[in-house]
């Protein structure tokens, strides 16, 4: 999860730079980095929320059974 989120950070500050440094494509290039923004925001809240899902939904299933099989299948023997 830290990792997205420092990829997200370099990315748009590499979009940023590169804005700073075009003058005669700074409009566009700005536009370029709203949306690298904004879609590495969306991508991050999905993330986050599938994260979460799937590890409710792990615990759910384990207390179902039990907290897991520790028998290895030997039938509890």
């Amino acid at each position: 999860m830290i990792d997205m989120i420092e990829y997200a950070k370099a990315l748009i500050g590499v979009r940023i730079e590169r804005a700073r440094n075009a003058p005669s494509r700074g409009a566009s290039a700005v536009e370029w980095v709203i949306i690298t923004a904004i879609i590495a925001g969306v991508a991050l809240a999905l993330a986050t929320l599938i994260q979460g899902l799937v590890r409710s939904k792990s615990a759910e299933i384990t207390s179902n059974f039990g907290g897991g099989g520790g028998t290895g299948g030997t039938g509890g023997k």
